[in-house]
């Protein structure tokens, strides 16, 4: 493996003991590029080509106030497979706010558990005193990554080969767009919304497939929502509105509150995917809250819509958590009890029917991204460490059998959200690889895996070492060589 490794940024970040801020969850500061990478087991494939994209949050200053794990400033790590070798870099994602607190040395901003008032720099940030650190999700559209905000950001794009930073995509609307937009393989066109605290609360757009917006309306919900993400099929894209969002009364005082509102029902808002507003069509479905959808497909008379319930969206601190319970509850999957599920909509009666397709806690699901917007047999879900943000294994649904395959994580080795790579010249959907980022707690180290996802069961083909322990975090991508 040969290393070289880049200037090192300015922090101002001191040492901590906040479970967020340690462990796996510690920053990683360096930024490095790395090829021809050793293996430590196994053999890399000849025959899988494209890019791994993995974001994560890490802290570069001191926090001005409570630390959460979303607020630490986005990066991309990427791995690159070509002709049975892989090659490694990582670098931080330039937004506006990493560099003013580069150029500043400090903090500007607070973060997801602060109020207004900590920030030093409101009117800046994606949503005025919150700054916009690009580290949720990654896509790539149109020959380019874009990384996303938790909540409605700019949209950061970089060369998905090089991680050169490119600036803000120029289509963003001024109310950003969401965590995760959603790109058609068929079309190559990307669909996104956004939402906000004023009228009209909610917008829905696409972009073509040379990144010129086309479509963009406002959508009718009845005030303020948190919706994170949606689904589209061959011909709609599905939003949502869901009972789960800010205190009315205490928004007023401008103190951000979330809790699920009783009396009220889920609602999905199924949109041909270049209507207007008044195309859309409401259904109505058990009260709940959705952090990620998987796919959608229309089938008859049906759209249906598969994503993970949450039984327990607005759960109790953890007490054995301490200061920390309120914070480790709300993302934990094991206190909200996420569960794969499926909704069905009728657009010849308007009705819905929905089933539970597991019953086993588990989140941050994949598809083979070829087959999305239309019938899928294949998830890819990750379990869990409970009490954690931490995933500790996989899971291969065959949601036409209702059979399922496990993989589960020694204890202290920790994965990322594990999207499915297709083989070269692949004949089937589940012909290919799921690709994971590995954090080993008991080495201090980090790996690269490949699961087969026709052996799944077997484990790992193959692990290849990384150049450092690298932090956790949320989203991840897989764009094949053809794509990029």
């Amino acid at each position: 493996m040969k290393i070289e490794r880049l200037e090192p940024i300015n922090s101002s970040l001191q040492p901590s003991n906040h479970p967020y801020l340690t462990g796996p969850w510690t920053p990683q500061h360096e930024e490095v590029t790395a090829t021809d990478l050793d293996v430590i087991e196994g053999t890399i494939p000849t025959d899988i080509d494209g890019v791994y994209l993995r974001n994560t949050e890490n802290q570069v200053h001191q926090p001005l106030g409570r630390h959460h794990p979303f607020d630490g400033d986005g990066m991309i790590h990427q791995i690159s497979f070509k002709d049975g070798k892989a090659d490694y870099r990582n670098r931080f994602i330039q937004t506006r706010c990493f560099q003013a607190e580069q150029i500043t040395g400090g903090s500007l901003w607070g973060g997801l558990m602060d109020s207004h008032g900590v920030s030093k720099r409101p009117g800046y940030g994606a949503h005025g005193a919150l700054k916009d650190n690009a580290s949720t999700d990654v896509i790539v559209h149109a020959g380019k990554a874009i990384s996303t905000f938790y909540q409605c950001g700019e949209g950061y794009v970089m060369d998905p080969e090089t991680l050169e930073p490119e600036g803000i995509a120029p289509w963003v609307p001024i109310d950003g767009m969401s965590a995760h937009p959603k790109v058609d393989p068929a079309t190559d066109e990307l669909m996104f919304f956004n939402y906000s605290k004023s009228a009209p609360y909610m917008h829905y757009g696409v972009v073509d497939k040379h990144g010129k917006l086309v479509t963009y309306v406002p959508i009718d919900v009845p005030g303020p929502r948190l919706p994170h993400d949606m689904a589209f099929s061959e011909n709609y894209s599905i939003l949502n509105d869901l009972p789960v969002f800010w205190d009315q009364k205490l928004l007023e005082r401008n103190v951000h509150a979330v809790r699920e509102h009783e009396g009220l029902r889920s609602r999905f808002g199924l949109i041909p995917r270049h209507g207007k507003a008044e195309d859309v069509r409401w259904f109505d479905a058990a009260p709940t809250f959705v952090l990620h959808f998987l796919n959608a497909y229309e089938e008859g008379d049906e759209v249906i819509l598969d994503g993970y319930f949450q039984e327990n969206p607005t759960p109790e601190p953890i007490k054995e958590a301490g200061e920390h319970g309120h914070l480790m509850a709300y993302i934990d999957m094991h206190s909200f009890r996420s569960k794969l599920h499926r909704w069905r909509f009728n657009l010849k009666d308007g009705t819905t029917r929905e089933e539970r397709l597991d019953d086993r806690i588990v989140e941050f699901g994949m598809i083979n991204q070829s087959v999305a917007g239309h019938k899928h047999r294949y998830i890819y879900s990750v379990t869990s460490k409970p009490g954690w943000f931490l995933f500790n294994g996989f899971i291969k649904h065959d949601v036409e059998t209702g059979e399922s395959e496990q993989v589960t994580l020694a204890e202290g080795r920790y994965a990322s959200e594990a999207p499915f790579a297709p083989r070269v010249n692949a004949t089937s959907e589940d012909d290919g690889y799921i690709v994971s980022f590995i954090t080993d707690e008991n080495t201090g180290t980090s790996e690269c895996i490949l699961i087969d996802a026709k052996r799944f069961s077997d484990g790992p083909v193959c692990r290849i070492a990384l150049p450092h322990k690298i932090s956790s975090g949320t989203h991840t991508t897989w764009a094949p060589r053809d794509k990029l």
